[in-house]
Parts: C-alpha cells; structure tokens; sequence
C-alpha cells in the first residue's frame, strides 16, 4: 500500500455540527426579531458557508436577503459560531479511522467552507489539530467550494500527489469533480440528492469502512 493524501470536508462528514448551527442561527435570528427555524431547516442550508447560510435564513423569514441586515447577521452569526462546539459531535468511528490512517503514513488534509476560526476551535475541542498537515477554511482563500480552489489549495500544501477527496455533500461532489480528484461519499451526513444521483468514485456509510477503501485506492 503507497501512502496517499486524504482531504476531508468537516460538517456533515466528520462532525455533526448542525445542532450548534441550529443554536446559533436561532439566536441571531432572535436578535433580529425573527421567529425560530427548525433543525432539519436549518441542516439544509449547510454547506456553502456562512454568507449563503444567513442568506437562507433571511429567506426563509420572509426578509431581503440580499439587504443590509444580512451582513449585520453575518457579523451576528460569525461571533456566536466562533466558539459553538458544545453540541457538536463526531460520527461514530471518525477519530479511530483519523488515527489509523495517520499511523498508516497517509498525509490528512481539511478543505471546509466552515471559516477557519470555528475550525479551529473544532478541532482543537476534539483534540484533533495535529491530525491534519494541511487545514483550509471557507475564508482561507477569495473562493469557496464547489469552486476547486481551496481543495487544490489543500492538495498543494500535501505535496501534490495522490490524494482522494471525502465528503458527504453536493458541494463536496461538484468540488471533487471541478479539482479532477477522485471523490468518496460518506453517505450519512448533509446530502439532499440521493446517492446515485451525486458524482463519486466511491460511497460509504460507516468511518469504520473508509480505511479499506483506501487502502485500495487507487479504485479503477
């Protein structure tokens, strides 16, 4: 087995973030006068980073989202979201398979549109800042995902070399696809599409299956 790069998207794939987004987009939108939205809302609008998720809020309170209160929410929301780690979870298996494929000699990387201070203090929570060799958040460069940037970012700092994305989203598979890197699909997180309708190379269910497909990969 030749060791190779594995770059991960964070919500949705590693951590259950979104009871601490629900929280904190509740509070904010609290702040502003809005009536609360429920979680699996809330889950939807996940993905895309901060601004698209207060543009979805205003939106599905009936507000101008392209209006002025959306930056004041961005602010809002981006100094609640700093440090909300506490109803965060990871997914079963995640830390162990983080650990396993580290030990193997594969390199890990973070590519995530969460902004890079709340990742940080994500990790740093689950005491998992030293896993990564590389971490790029949805503000570490001009562009998000799906634009490839970051996640060719990410690889750049691995070395360039072999290297498969995972993720779980739409956003994640339109990233994949634009960087021209193989794509695999944990397929319990944040998705709306069903799985055969998303790009990937591969698909799993349970952390505890990822190992093994890496060891196979290349898959073709």
């Amino acid at each position: 087995m030749r060791p190779c790069a594995v770059i991960f998207d964070l919500d949705g794939t590693l951590i259950d973030s979104a009871p601490d987004i629900h929280a904190a987009s509740n509070a904010v939108l609290a702040e502003h006068g809005f009536a609360p939205l429920t979680l699996p809302q809330i889950r939807s609008f996940i993905g895309r980073g901060v601004p698209h998720l207060v543009h979805c809020l205003l939106q599905a309170s009936e507000a101008d989202p392209a209006g002025p209160l959306h930056a004041r929410m961005v602010a809002d929301f981006t100094a609640r979201y700093e440090e909300a780690v506490t109803l965060t979870a990871l997914y079963p298996g995640v830390r162990e398979t983080l650990d396993a494929l580290k030990a193997a000699g594969h390199q890990l990387g973070l590519c995530t549109n969460k902004p890079i201070g709340p990742t940080v203090a994500v990790l740093r929570h689950f005491a998992m800042e030293d896993l990564f060799d590389t971490v790029i958040g949805g503000d570490s460069l001009p562009a998000r995902k799906p634009d490839p940037q970051p996640l060719l970012r990410a690889l750049w700092d691995l070395g360039d070399g072999r290297a498969l994305y995972v993720g779980d989203s739409e956003v994640d598979a339109q990233t994949a696809q634009a960087a021209g890197l193989p794509f695999a699909l944990f397929t319990e997180g944040y998705r709306k599409t069903p799985v055969a309708e998303l790009p990937h190379a591969i698909a799993f269910s349970d952390f505890a299956m990822l190992g093994g497909i890496v060891t196979q990969f290349p898959w073709d």
